[in-house]
């Protein structure tokens, strides 16, 4: 994943309009680490708001949670979103928080998804690294995740203020089956809103 401070285009704010972070990417084992030293440097700037544009397909589930903690740590709004410079204006459009995503955007202090980007859970699975090297695959899916990390993550929720029902709820899918969430869905988990 990588970060990056942005100017929020608004024809209301003119010269003074601030400055977000947008997030982008696969969350890896480095990005916690990669989001404090970017939050470090980029707290000099005094344009700069505590709002994070998130739009990622997911990656690791426990580098999501410290992603999770760092947002909070740091008292960020996140919004689902990408961010494009179009007609010669920048801003957010629809973007996307998947699988392990998920569980970083439950750290931001406030979650917001507008209704147009989406939001989706997956069943955790353990992928091991250069297992079943046949055919140029380095990488397999061999099972299910540990009791003990979803145990975690459903702890995590709720320390998070996200009802845990949310982490059960993406366990009991079938491997492989992406549920993308809906607004009453996110409401009743207490994932987010469609507002800031």
């Amino acid at each position: 994943m990588t970060f990056r401070a942005v100017i929020l285009d608004a024809p209301s704010c003119g010269s003074k309009c601030p400055e977000v972070v947008v997030a982008d990417g696969v969350i890896e084992e480095s990005t916690p680490q990669a989001f404090v030293d970017f939050a470090r440097e980029a707290s000099l700037s005094q344009k700069l708001r505590s709002v994070i544009f998130i739009n990622s397909p997911g990656g690791n589930v426990v580098a999501s949670m410290d992603l999770g903690k760092a947002f909070r740590r740091v008292r960020v709004a996140a919004i689902v979103a990408g961010f494009a410079t179009r007609d010669g204006r920048s801003g957010p459009v629809a973007g996307q928080c998947l699988s392990a995503c998920v569980y970083a955007l439950m750290g931001a202090y406030r979650r917001v998804v507008p209704s147009a980007s989406r939001v989706g859970l997956h069943r955790m699975s353990i992928v091991e690294p250069g297992a079943g090297q046949t055919r140029g695959v380095s990488n397999v899916e061999s099972g299910l995740a540990d009791p003990h990390l979803v145990a975690m993550l459903a702890k995590y929720a709720a320390g998070m203020g996200v009802d845990p029902a949310l982490v059960w709820r993406a366990e009991s899918l079938a491997p492989g089956i992406l549920h993308i969430l809906s607004p009453q869905e996110i409401a009743r988990w207490r994932l987010g809103s469609s507002r800031l």
